[in-house]
């Protein structure tokens, strides 16, 4: 050990956060994951390459202190000592900038690496008895685009002209086409929530009882909540048993014939039709339903609350995924040390803790 790293050792507070991640996640296991998809030797200049675990612990760190963009994240890793002891990096080390940060973040999204690390993180909340395998609950939330129209749409109309009905192409030079605005993400859709009009995309979630984040899809937000319901389902390796539940847009003959193919138990609320209201029965049920789906709000709440998760940066359906992705893995790490506390030491020792 250098002096310099004796010295960031002895200047970190034992109970920081990025501490208690070195010490109960396998970031090894991790990088031999990430090294299926990044492995570059040298980078655009000829040098060696960072390695991808690095950047990969520096765009967590960026999540985690508030979604702060790719610069900010630079420079907290060229003066914060608690982030630098995370990463690695000694005081005389050169530190990523914030190309290699986003270069590293598009290699990744083109492979479509996220969704198999989210499961490798999971891997390990498992092994260490973070997570339950008993009841899961499945929402969708938005996420607001920064780059939405800025007013009406313009039209580009060619002028109808009859000598021109014969040419092949007169019917598609006569066609109305909606311009493109400059700026604007083409992929994201409008909808409307709680009264108010939403330009971006929907995060397709499903979580444990604990509300860790086990698998996620990424729609334009005109995508009804219900219609990535089975791949949601099929993505997350769901023991046979256990409970799915889901508030009743998700109700219908198609998911519960679904749910009874897999042998998972239907907690989806029931839903009233025109000339068959509910019976008390059902009422009760959805009462009892409503009472236990907290967990996925909170989810949702935390990651905006913690990483400003609701507005997005990106643009395409792709890099919202990833962003999503991304904010998943924090989250279900940020939640890790309490629940690690909670599940593997006594009452005693929870209390001296």
């Amino acid at each position: 050990m250098s002096f310099s790293e004796y010295d960031v050792d002895r200047r970190t507070r034992k109970g920081n956060f990025l501490k208690q991640m070195d010490l109960l996640i396998d970031w090894g296991g991790l990088a031999q994951e990430i090294q299926k998809y990044y492995h570059p030797k040298t980078d655009v200049t000829g040098r060696p390459a960072y390695a991808g675990i690095l950047l990969f612990k520096m765009l967590l760190v960026g999540i985690w202190y508030k979604g702060l963009s790719d610069e900010a994240v630079e420079d907290m890793a060229n003066s914060n000592l608690h982030v630098m002891r995370f990463l690695g990096i000694k005081l005389e080390d050169d530190v990523p900038d914030h190309s290699v940060l986003s270069r590293f973040r598009t290699a990744l999204t083109k492979v479509r690496a996220w969704d198999p690390l989210l499961e490798s993180v999971n891997q390990q909340l498992v092994s260490l008895n973070a997570m339950v395998s008993d009841g899961y609950h499945v929402d969708a939330s938005v996420t607001i685009s920064q780059r939405k129209p800025k007013g009406k749409p313009t039209y580009e109309v060619s002028q109808d002209r009859a000598e021109r009905d014969d040419e092949p192409d007169a019917k598609q030079a006569m066609t109305v086409l909606t311009v493109a605005e400059t700026g604007v993400d083409t992929q994201a859709r409008w909808t409307k929530k709680g009264g108010k009009y939403l330009f971006g995309y929907k995060q397709h979630t499903l979580v444990d009882n604990e509300g860790l984040v086990q698998g996620l899809v990424t729609t334009a937000a005109n995508t009804h909540d219900s219609k990535p319901f089975i791949g949601l389902v099929e993505q997350c390796d769901i023991p046979v048993g256990a409970r799915i539940c889901g508030d009743k847009g998700y109700a219908s003959a198609t998911h519960s014939a679904h749910l009874k193919t897999r042998q998972l138990k239907n907690g989806i609320q029931d839903k009233a039709v025109r000339g068959k209201p509910l019976n008390a029965r059902q009422k009760v049920r959805n009462k009892c339903i409503t009472r236990i789906r907290f967990v996925v709000e909170r989810t949702f709440g935390g990651q905006a609350l913690w990483f400003g998760g609701k507005n997005l940066r990106y643009v395409g359906v792709d890099k919202a995924h990833a962003w999503h992705i991304l904010q998943a893995m924090a989250y279900n790490l940020k939640r890790l040390p309490v629940l690690w506390v909670k599940r593997n030491l006594s009452p005693r020792q929870f209390l001296c803790a």
